[in-house]
């Protein structure tokens, strides 16, 4: 259960550095590969009696978008849909972390987006992470992502403290707001977002966040 705790306090970090300076960018998913994966599971959004289709329903901040949300083992699924014409134009899903131990692992998700080429850039992805910062989740990227993930983590880093940690022996080690490139290159280093309510305190006491080493 996701702790509510006072605002988050970690000091705000200035990102001017140039957008591919920083961590692995080595995704980029072929158009009709991403189209044929958002088809079928339109198609099952769509089909009484599949799983997918007993998905909740919650309005989207965003106008003439809906959420339709389904939670497995742990792991939330959002997939946005145009109210339009009912169909999807992307998911985002909010996986767990095999790399982190159970405590962290109560608190903290990895999320990981695939929207179609007539949605990307509109803010689709960057609102389903608002609400699940707005949760109290704490997001931890990818160890590999694409170039509109990157930019993406970076938006949000610009709105909110973000930090970079490292992830070892089952814990995440803060590294701050900050590392140099030797640091950023391993595939162990990533970038961290508090939810809503966490304090750098409070994530040491859950033991969510640990000291670098």
């Amino acid at each position: 259960m996701l702790l509510a705790l006072p605002a988050f306090s970690f000091p705000i970090l200035a990102l001017r550095r140039p957008l591919r300076s920083e961590l692995r960018i080595d995704v980029d998913l072929p158009p009709a590969s991403l189209e044929a994966e958002l088809a079928a599971l339109d198609r099952r959004l769509r089909t009484p009696g599949d799983a997918l289709h007993a998905c909740a329903t919650w309005p989207a901040p965003l106008p003439g978008l809906y959420f339709r949300h389904r939670e497995a083992d742990g792991e939330h699924f959002v997939y946005v849909v145009d109210g339009t014409s009912g169909r999807l134009a992307g998911y985002t899903v909010f996986n767990r972390l095999i790399e982190i131990d159970r405590r962290s692992d109560r608190h903290v998700r990895s999320p990981h987006s695939k929207y179609a080429p007539a949605w990307q850039g509109r803010g689709l992805a960057s609102a389903v992470y608002a609400w699940a910062l707005a949760r109290g989740i704490c997001l931890v990227s990818g160890a590999r992502q694409s170039p509109a993930a990157f930019a993406l983590w970076q938006s949000l880093g610009r709105r909110q403290p973000l930090h970079y940690v490292d992830i070892r022996d089952k814990r995440i080690h803060d590294l701050g707001p900050s590392v140099d490139a030797a640091r950023r290159d391993r595939l162990t280093t990533r970038m961290f977002l508090a939810g809503a309510g966490w304090t750098a305190t409070a994530l040491r006491r859950a033991g969510v966040l640990h000291d670098a080493g």
